[in-house]
């Protein structure tokens, strides 16, 4: 395909892809953490991702706090969306380098959603602190597992908690890691 077409298709195709790998991955891990199921951002992420996951819990039943329908789901959707772009760039490439490719970048998106969560959750909590919202609610349930053990360990410090500071550290070490094996 020209590149005059296949740049903007791919930027619609990784983005659409994204999005919605993003709303899967969310609802995942509000379904580790056991968030509010009656929370509205959950409710959101249930009633748009329900249409893919709905019809793979029928084969792929989840095991304990897992949910492997939608790690399957996660997994699929990012390797099409690779697939597709490899087609669009005109370039061919094994499956299993796509598996992992696919699976790297799963990985990726999930310290990147943690990362996020913690900083908005910092800077909530420095703006406006104490105060109750949906988004406030969730955020609480996906960091609260992460930055728990810190806080065991290491205590406020003159009213300041440093775990997230320690969480994010930790979480950009894994990046590190992970990076350089993904080329």
């Amino acid at each position: 395909m020209h590149s005059y077409l296949a740049n903007p298709l791919e930027f619609l195709i990784t983005t659409l892809f994204s999005l919605y790998i993003l709303a899967v991955m969310l609802r995942f891990l509000l379904g580790v953490v056991r968030a509010d199921f009656y929370n509205p951002v959950s409710q959101f992420l249930v009633r748009i991702t329900n249409p893919l996951l709905v019809p793979m819990r029928k084969v792929l039943p989840g095991i304990g706090k897992i949910d492997t329908s939608a790690i399957v789901l996660m997994l699929i959707l990012q390797m099409l969306s690779v697939l597709i772009v490899v087609a669009l760039r005109g370039v061919s490439v094994p499956i299993v380098t796509v598996l992992v490719y696919a699976a790297g970048e799963l990985v990726l998106l999930l310290i990147n959603v943690l990362l996020v969560a913690i900083v908005v959750q910092v800077v909530v909590s420095w703006v406006n602190p104490g105060s109750y919202n949906p988004v406030n609610s969730v955020l609480y349930s996906l960091t609260n597992p992460l930055l728990k053990p810190i806080q065991r360990i290491l205590p406020p410090l003159a009213g300041i908690d440093l775990s997230p500071l320690f969480v994010i550290i930790g979480l950009q070490v894994i990046r590190m890691l992970i990076m350089p094996l993904l080329g």
